[in-house]
C-alpha cells in the first residue's frame, strides 16, 4: 500500500456470526491468505484477529481476539477504573492525561499479559508485564509527526520496531532488531455507521513465522498498543 493509499476494501466485515466476520476481515479485508498451523493460543496462533466492542461513548475498552477461523482465542479489557475516571472520561477528553491498564486474558479468561500506559503528553509508552508483575518489555513511541514509528525494548535493549506505512497509520510492518519484516498489523474496516458513530477499531496481526519471547508477548501486544497511542486519545465528547 502506498502512502496516499486508504484500504481498498471499504466494506464492513461479511457474514451472520462473529466467526464468519472475523474470516471475511483476514481474507477479504486484510487480504492475508489462510495460514496453516497454530496451537490455539494467543502466543502460537499466526493470525490474530483484534476487534473492540463498539460503544457510543467509550468508559471501558474491551476487545475480543480471535484466530483466523474466526474462534475467539482471548480478550483484553481495561481494568483498575475508578467511578471517577469513567465521569470524567464521559465528559471529557482527558484520555491522554490518565493512565490507563488493560488485561490480556486467554480463552479462560486468565490474565497472560498486562499493559499499562501512563499519563502522555505527546508520545505513549507501555510496559508489558506478566500476570506477577515480572516485566516483559517496553512499546514506546518514537515521534508525534509523519508516519509513525514504536520502538519495541526489553531489558534496555531495542528487540524490535513498529513502522506506520503511512501518515494515516492504516497499517504497520512489525520488524526485528535487524530490521526485518516479522509481522503486520492491518486495520480493517468496521462499516460506515461504527465508524461514524462508535468508538470501535478492528485489526488483523498476521506473525510470519513462530517468535521466541520476549519479543512474541511484545508483538502480541502489539496492536493494541497502536489502537490505544493513535486512535483512543483523538476521539471523545470534549
Amino acid at each position: 500500500m502506498t502512502d496516499d493509499q486508504t484500504p481498498s476494501r471499504f466494506s464492513k466485515p461479511q457474514g451472520n456470526t462473529e466467526a464468519e466476520k472475523a474470516q471475511d476481515q483476514v481474507r477479504s479485508q486484510a487480504g492475508v491468505a489462510p495460514v496453516a498451523g497454530g496451537g490455539g493460543t494467543l502466543f502460537t496462533e499466526p493470525i490474530l484477529v483484534v476487534n473492540q466492542k463498539a460503544k457510543i461513548i467509550e468508559l471501558t475498552n474491551e476487545y475480543k481476539v480471535y484466530d483466523q477461523a474466526g474462534l475467539q482465542i482471548g480478550s483484553v479489557c481495561q481494568v483498575g477504573q475508578s467511578k471517577v475516571k469513567k465521569v470524567a472520561r464521559a465528559l471529557l477528553s482527558i484520555d491522554q492525561f490518565l493512565t490507563h491498564r488493560y488485561e490480556i486474558r486467554d480463552a479462560g479468561g486468565n490474565a497472560v499479559l498486562t499493559l499499562t500506559r501512563p499519563a502522555k503528553l505527546m508520545k505513549s509508552k507501555f510496559s508489558i508485564d506478566r500476570p506477577d508483575g515480572t516485566n516483559v518489555g517496553m512499546v514506546t513511541q518514537d515521534n508525534v509527526f509523519g508516519k509513525i514509528h514504536f520502538s519495541l525494548e526489553a531489558g534496555g535493549q531495542k528487540v524490535g520496531a513498529i513502522n506506520a506505512e503511512n501518515w494515516r497509520a492504516w497499517n504497520f510492518n512489525v520488524q526485528d532488531a535487524n530490521g526485518a519484516e516479522i509481522a503486520r498489523i492491518s486495520k480493517t474496516w468496521e462499516g460506515l455507521a461504527k465508524t461514524m458513530f462508535t468508538t470501535a477499531d478492528n485489526y488483523v496481526l498476521q506473525i510470519h513465522a513462530p517468535l521466541a519471547d520476549p519479543l512474541c508477548s511484545l508483538v502480541v501486544a502489539a496492536a493494541l498498543c497502536v489502537d490505544t497511542a493513535l486512535k483512543q486519545d483523538n476521539r471523545g465528547l470534549g
